[in-house]
């Protein structure tokens, strides 16, 4: 039976979705962590779009779970306290909402981090912000890119990179996650997708000392 929980009026469904009629038996087989991780972060992050819909709140639901994204990746200490499985849950509610309050978290963001955390799912967080972060795109027409650079890029420069990258997807939004890599010593490579354009300098030199490779093989 479907399990279906409030959610700021509008009903969280955590159901999983109905698997194919099988016409003959098959022997179960255990799932794998890392795919019941993957599960479990689907069918979470699909019940807080439902009901970010429902509300019609979805935008400021992803605006949460961004900031929420980027809390987790910058304060280690934080994602390790909130799965610690030593520590009460009413410690890591009270830190949620001390760092909820201070972030601008909504109501609905904290009553669905509460709600993971309750049912001891808070080592699936990670999951289910991809799994959100995905879906979320599919639903707005949005490319999601990683821009690594050798140093941090400007705002001018991400504007012109979004606007080359809406030409050659015909995406209706961009958005973009900067990371620093010092070892591509200048420059930037935009990965989307499946493609890539790369525009760096270790790029270049990496080409360059194919080549030699090429041509002294020919010699």
């Amino acid at each position: 039976m479907p399990v279906r929980l409030a959610f700021r009026g509008a009903p969280l469904n955590l159901a999983p979705k109905a698997a194919p009629h099988r016409p003959r038996a098959v022997r179960a087989r255990r799932v794998a962590p890392r795919a019941e991780a993957t599960q479990v972060g689907s069918t979470y992050a699909n019940a807080l779009i439902e009901a970010a819909q429902a509300e019609n709140s979805l935008e400021d639901v992803h605006s949460d779970v961004d900031a929420l994204a980027g809390l987790l990746r910058e304060n280690k200490d934080i994602a390790e306290f909130l799965s610690n499985p030593t520590i009460r849950v009413e410690a890591k509610k009270e830190l949620l909402k001390r760092v909820g309050g201070e972030v601008g978290f909504k109501d609905y963001t904290l009553n669905f981090l509460n709600l993971i955390l309750d049912r001891n799912r808070m080592d699936s967080l990670d999951d289910i912000v991809e799994a959100f972060e995905t879906e979320y795109c599919k639903l707005t027409d949005t490319q999601l890119a990683t821009v690594r650079s050798a140093v941090k890029l400007e705002q001018e420069q991400q504007f012109l990179i979004a606007k080359k990258l809406q030409e050659l997807t015909g995406s209706k939004n961009i958005k973009l996650k900067p990371v620093v890599d010092e070892s591509l010593i200048g420059g930037f490579i935009v990965e989307y997708g499946s493609s890539q354009m790369d525009h760096s300098v270790r790029g270049q030199l990496d080409q360059i000392t194919s080549g030699m490779k090429s041509a002294a093989e020919k010699l």
